[in-house]
């Protein structure tokens, strides 16, 4: 009995076994279906597959070993499509797919075609994703069919635009939706979009205004809703309250917009909202107290907004939050240890750029755990912030502006050793002797303080070093030489406007990733090394106002990468090498006081980049060169350069932040300037203080870009180029103290941007031509140009002085000062009187009208007449008529 029930046992449990084995052996064996095969190889033959993506799919293969392909294992229907990186077009052969519900189209190259129309007829899609795949047109209003539709991703195709949102309102089941970067350009397409759906209290109608419709459209039927993401596109509204009546909404984010008014209380209800970004709007107003409400909010984003007001305590209570940025808005008064009380898993804090003021106790103990800090330009002083010793994973500290005016203390340079990306203590009054420390951070900026001692030690990883402008000593060598900093990956150093001393060694030959040099206005004496030539990636070169003397080396010119050259305020000699027009990226030329000689080289007209030529206060001769012309960046707008120039801003990126701003001292308007962000938009020539002879080249007219033109204290002969009024962009003109003679162009007239000129003493002659400019300068513009006459000089011009200067349309230029003028005015009133009132004499219908029109304007006639008859009177009776 026993042995038999075992072996009834045993032939039952093999049975099934066997049995199952069967069947999944079976079920492993279904193939894709052959009708959603031939359609998809029919959908390929519309593709181009420059990459090959799509070379699995063969007809001699079955579709489970297909690229983006997935079916159903029991049906073999295909139910699942993934495709990237191909082009061409999408064919309707997609419709006999009939079991598909997912079908994502990300990153390819469609080539502006609009999404097709039958995407909206496959009915069992609950996943649809077309994003960055470069469609175009009207978002089709058929994808509103999709009533299963959990998933519609639309993102990053720039070329892709909806005026019309009603096709939404059948999408009940939406849980992630994602518009970002799709111009949605219509006034009413923003508020049609946040009233497609049922529940909706209140509409806003096109042009900004608010009428309650009592509509049963509204946001309200988005109960699924999750994700919603409408950044980057050209919204100018307010937010609607609909928007808030989504309960599961989890992320939102409308950054990039141009989004007006308050953030609505409402916010609050977002109970499980953990992800909202609303930067890079014009937001106001206050964050709303109930954001307190948002308990598990994780990612906070309001930065680059017009908020206004105190930060609320409730944040305090977001315990779940890990990101707070509200950077770069108008936020006041004091934020301290309240608003942190429950920020236990707070890691990055951005408060930069607002009016806040952290005041926190000595011994505060924060919460949290932060591994970026960032509050510049926020009140933190005086005292050093002391809680920082308590963050042990800070990997970026950026504390620049924020009034500390204290001595760093001992523990701080080694709490910074583990900081490895960014270290920003710029522009504040922090003191210390940074001889024996030893940075490590990627990025290091102390520009701007009271540090002293020698120059510091740094680590293989430092890539950027700014400790201008502070009182650091000792010899250059010391620093460059030492053996632990040779093995350095250094990309900038900037150690300007300090005590430095000694000469530039030649173990500078050690410092291969150096791409910005500055040792600007320090005491730093000798020749320029031979071995500055080593540094083939140098882009930008600063040594100006030391004791440099010598010639400019012939090794610089195997640094072909620079781009900028300021080597002024020193007492180099010899002649600028003509092989200085063999580099070729040069944009910034500024050679100015120094004691160069011999002729301008022709070949500086080869740098095409040139918009900074600055060889003022030298001792160079001869002409200047007629083949200025040809600086193709004086003579053609910015667009054609603007990739070129976005180096300006030098940004070596590590983090999103970190950047190393270049700079130029110059002098635009006769008054020396720093330029730092506006730099790139500068366009200068000043061969000022030289001993240059000969004309004014006429061909200096072309140069249509210039803004700044100083050729003052030459030897300058001959006439202003009369088209010197073409240069529509000049904003300043000095050409005082040459022996320039003729009269002043009546062109000149016409330089509306012209706000500074000195045509001082020189030969000119003749009237100075009457503009909306010219008689705004006082006279000291014109002084010392004995034959020159009329306002604003006091000498008053002869009648023949005045008839030399004929406008462009042949009559003088001030016909008012003229007898006859007043004779011909007086017969052309007279005709003019009789003509009209000939015609209303003989014309009843007129003489009615007439009549009407005047009695309407009866009292502005009458004023004006009298005016214009005692002005007529006045005028004759000065001229004795």
């Amino acid at each position: 009995m026993g042995t038999s029930f075992v072996a009834h046992v045993f032939f039952l449990l093999w049975f099934f076994a066997t049995t199952f084995s069967f069947f999944f052996k079976a079920e492993s064996n279904v193939t894709c279906n052959e009708k959603d095969k031939q359609a998809l190889l029919n959908f390929k033959q519309g593709l181009s597959d420059p990459s090959k993506v799509l070379s699995s799919w063969s007809d001699q293969e079955d579709c489970s070993g297909w690229y983006g392909v997935v079916y159903d294992n029991k049906t073999g229907r295909v139910t699942k499509l993934s495709v990237s990186g191909v082009g061409g077009e999408i064919s309707g052969s997609l419709l006999q797919l009939e079991h598909l519900n997912y079908l994502d189209f990300l990153d390819n190259d469609f080539n502006r075609t609009p999404i097709p129309t039958f995407l909206g007829s496959m009915a069992s899609l609950t996943h649809l994703g077309l994003s960055y795949s470069d469609f175009s047109g009207r978002i089709p209003h058929q994808l509103g069919n999709l009533s299963n539709l959990c998933y519609l991703n639309l993102a990053g195709n720039d070329y892709l635009y909806a005026d019309n949102f009603h096709w939404m309102s059948n999408l009940s089941s939406i849980q992630y939706l994602d518009l970002s970067r799709t111009k949605h350009q219509s006034d009413v397409g923003w508020f049609q979009i946040m009233s497609t759906f049922p529940s909706l209290s209140t509409l806003i109608a096109s042009h900004c205004e608010l009428v309650n419709l009592n509509s049963s459209l509204g946001f309200g039927n988005f109960t699924s809703l999750q994700y919603l993401d409408l950044s980057d596109n050209l919204f100018s509204h307010e937010i609607p309250l609909s928007i808030f009546n989504s309960p599961k909404l989890e992320s939102l984010n409308l950054n990039s917009n141009k989004l007006i008014g308050n953030i609505p209380e409402s916010l609050g209800q977002l109970k499980h909202l953990t992800s909202l970004d609303l930067t890079h709007n014009s937001l106001s107003g206050p964050i709303p107290s109930s954001i307190g409400n948002l308990s598990y909010l994780i990612y906070l984003q309001l930065f680059d907004n017009q908020l206004n007001g105190t930060i609320p305590k409730t944040l305090g209570l977001l315990s779940n939050l890990e990101n707070l940025s509200i950077r770069n808005n108008f936020l006041t008064g004091t934020v301290d240890e309240e608003h942190f009380s429950k920020l236990s898993k707070l890691e990055t804090l951005d408060i930069s750029y607002t009016h806040l003021f952290f005041n926190v106790k000595s011994n505060w103990v924060p919460p949290f755990q932060l591994t970026s800090i960032t509050m510049s330009s926020c009140k933190i002083g005086p005292n050093f912030p002391t809680w920082l010793q308590t963050q042990r994973y800070v990997v970026e500290l950026v504390l620049s502006k924020s009034e500390i005016a204290d001595k760093a203390p001992s523990w701080f340079w080694n709490w910074t050793s583990n900081i490895i990306f960014n270290i920003d203590l710029s522009d504040n009054q922090i003191e210390g002797d940074v001889s024996e420390i030893v940075l490590n951070s990627r990025v290091i900026n102390l520009r701007s303080n009271h540090f002293k001692g020698q120059m510091p030690q740094l680590s293989t990883n430092v890539a950027v070093l700014n400790i201008a402008n502070n009182s650091i000593s000792g010899p250059i060598s010391s620093f460059m030489c030492q053996k632990m900093n040779r093995k350095n990956i250094l990309k900038v150093l900037d150690v300007s406007n300090n005590l430095l001393t000694g000469a530039i060694p030649h173990c500078l030959k050690y410092w291969q990733s150096l791409t910005h040099l500055n040792l600007g206005s320090n005491d730093i004496s000798g020749r320029i090394p031979y071995s500055m030539g080593s540094l083939v990636a140098l882009q930008s070169l600063h040594v100006r106002n030391n004791r440099i003397s010598g010639d400019i080396p012939s090794s610089l010119k195997k640094c072909s990468n620079l781009i900028l050259i300021d080597i002024g305020e020193n007492p180099l000699s010899g002649a600028i090498p003509p092989w200085i027009g063999e580099m070729t990226n040069l944009t910034f030329l500024r050679l100015r006081s120094n004691g160069f000689k011999g002729q301008i080289p022709l070949q500086i007209c080869q740098l095409s980049f040139l918009i900074v030529l600055d060889l003022a206060n030298n001792s160079l001769s001869g002409h200047i060169p007629n083949c200025l012309k040809n600086i193709d960046a004086m003579t053609i707008s910015t667009p054609r350069f603007g990739a070129h120039y976005t180096f300006v801003y030098l940004i070596i990126m590590f983090l999103d932040r970190d950047s190393y701003l270049e700079n130029l001292m110059l002098v635009p308007k006769g008054v020396e300037l720093e330029y730092e962000e506006n730099l790139g938009f500068v366009r200068i020539i000043d061969l000022s203080s030289n001993n240059l002879s000969g004309s004014i080249p006429s061909e200096t007219s072309v140069l249509s870009e210039l803004c700044f033109l100083n050729l003052s204290q030459n030897q300058l002969i001959g006439k202003i180029p009369e088209k010197i009024g073409i240069m529509k962009k000049l904003e300043s003109i000095d050409l005082s103290q040459n022996h320039l003679s003729g009269e002043i162009p009546l062109s000149l007239s016409s330089l509306t941007f012209l706000s500074h000129l000195n045509l001082s003493y020189n030969n000119l002659s003749g009237k100075i031509p009457l503009g909306t400019q010219l008689q705004t300068f006082d006279a000291l513009s014109y002084i010392g140009n004995p034959q020159l006459c009329g306002n604003p000089l006091p000498r008053n011009c002869t009648i023949g002085e005045e008839s030399q200067n004929r406008t462009s349309i042949g009559k003088t230029e001030e016909d008012s000062n003229n007898p006859n003028f007043y004779i011909g005015m007086g017969v052309g009133f007279a005709v003019g009187f009789w003509a009209v009132c000939g015609v209303l004499f003989f014309n009843r219908t007129w003489r009615h009208a007439y009549f009407r029109f005047f009695d309407d304007m009866k009292d502005w006639v009458y004023v004006t007449t009298v005016l214009n008859v005692n002005w007529l009177l006045e005028k004759l009776r000065s001229c004795h008529l």
